[in-house]
């Protein structure tokens, strides 16, 4: 969000800075701001160097002390920076602080993120929940764009500035357009509402795809699927939600929803405004959890990703663990890899397609725990039942006769009462083979 201020600056080169504390480890800190300058660069800005300062305790003006922040402008100054990017939330009043004392575009880590998740958004949805983010974080940072506009006079509420008389409109226009953001996204939410509810009625099985940012998710959507979802070697290279159909080796059929990927320290104010879109994840019956198996910090990216989805209220869901990219590692890493990660972890290639097969198998079994097979004779006057449980993708075996509909097939656990009144029952001396040469069932439905 260069634009909130009132410069006409274009933003090329960058000075990052991370904040250390006495309990942080350093090394985490390094890797934070390696995050932080693949972020920039993201956004088409070079680093040109870096900094890490040590702090005992937060400062209420500069974050840092005096010396620190002449030290920071200094170093800026010497690389020809035009920005300087803190790996650390700034108050709205120390940012105003850090740009009227450096005279340069000062920003932080929620930012910058703001900034890329706007500039991946393509549909309206994304737009929206992107614009309500950028107008949520800006509203108490208005005055920056003011700060050239001056108090003509004081005294009382009719006695105000230039600066202040505009800086209240833009304030009240601020507000106004957050207010309207989250009616049309409410009218979004209604709408994923109804299509979630469309979806249940037919009771097809739901998985949702998660994990850190760039981590492969929707290249395995893709491979899975035969999707055409963008794949980018870029942060947030998706924002929308994408979902397709699979069809398990059973037959039985789930639905796989892409969703955004997550990322350490991700503003709050984002989490929410995207709640429409991560539902897909609430609601899911068991979630993929993608994990790029090159990553310097896998124990990290987890954690990043199960404390959203803590956040979420979905923490508890069953979870398959996915790693994705073995394809680039050697057997010894291999090895390595497959005996700190433990037992129940599947390890996949996007690329060549090695191990896809296994987790297709896996995400059978999983649905294996929520279905119940059952035989039923369907009479010719209930096809509606009979659609349903090939919508579901659950009938293994049918055979049409006289008296109805034979039908082998996995129905799920929750409409199994649906279905009971048309079960067959084999332990009546009722020799039957649906896929052989001819049908043998002679009992009526129970």
């Amino acid at each position: 969000m260069f634009e909130v201020q009132e410069k006409p600056i274009l933003v090329e080169r960058a000075f990052i800075v991370g904040i250390e504390y006495p309990d942080d480890e350093h090394d985490q800190i390094n890797l934070l701001l390696d995050e932080l300058n693949d972020l920039v660069e993201t956004l088409g800005i070079k680093v040109c160097s870096r900094e890490i300062i040590r702090i005992r305790t937060p400062r209420a003006k500069f974050l840092l002390g005096p010396g620190k922040v002449r030290e920071v402008i200094q170093l800026a100054r010497k690389y020809k920076c035009d920005c300087i990017v803190f790996d650390a939330d700034l108050s709205p009043g120390q940012q105003r602080n850090w740009e009227h004392e450096s005279k340069t575009c000062v920003i932080d880590r929620q930012e910058v993120i703001l900034d890329i998740f706007a500039d991946r958004a393509q549909s309206k949805e994304a737009s929206l929940q992107v614009d309500l983010a950028r107008m949520q974080y800006s509203l108490p940072r208005l005055k920056r764009a003011w700060t050239h506009l001056s108090r003509q006079r004081g005294g009382g509420t009719t006695q105000r500035g230039e600066g202040e008389a505009q800086l209240e409109l833009d304030q009240r226009m601020v507000r106004t357009r957050i207010t309207k953001l989250k009616k049309d996204i409410g009218k979004i939410v209604k709408q994923r509402s109804l299509q979630r509810k469309r979806r249940q009625k037919v009771s097809i099985p739901t998985a949702a795809i998660v994990g850190y940012t760039n981590a492969g998710k929707s290249s395995l959507l893709n491979h899975l699927t035969g999707a055409s979802v963008l794949i980018e070697d870029k942060l947030f290279a998706t924002l929308d939600p994408t979902t397709r159909q699979l069809t398990l080796p059973s037959g039985q059929k789930i639905l796989l929803t892409d969703t955004v990927g997550f990322i350490r320290r991700l503003p709050h104010h984002l989490i929410s405004s995207f709640k429409a879109t991560l539902e897909e994840a609430v609601v899911s019956d068991f979630l993929i959890h993608v994990i790029d198996i090159t990553g310097p910090q896998i124990d990290q990216y987890r954690k990043t990703t199960l404390n959203v989805l803590k956040e979420l209220g979905s923490d508890e869901k069953q979870i398959i663990t996915v790693f994705n990219k073995i394809d680039l590692l050697d057997s010894k890493q291999r090895n390595d890899i497959k005996f700190n990660t433990g037992i129940g972890s599947y390890y996949v290639s996007t690329k060549t397609g090695e191990g896809i097969n296994t987790l297709i198998n896996q995400m059978d079994v999983f649905l294996g725990d929520s279905m119940s097979f059952m035989e039923l004779l369907i009479p010719h006057n209930r096809y509606d039942l009979i659609s349903r449980l090939h919508q579901m993708g659950g009938i293994k075996n049918e055979k049409v006769a006289e008296e109805g509909v034979y039908i082998q097939g996995n129905v799920p656990r929750l409409l199994v009462n649906q279905f009971i009144s048309f079960k067959m029952h084999p332990n009546n001396g009722i020799s039957k083979r649906i896929n052989g040469e001819h049908i043998d069932y002679k009992n009526k439905p129970h």
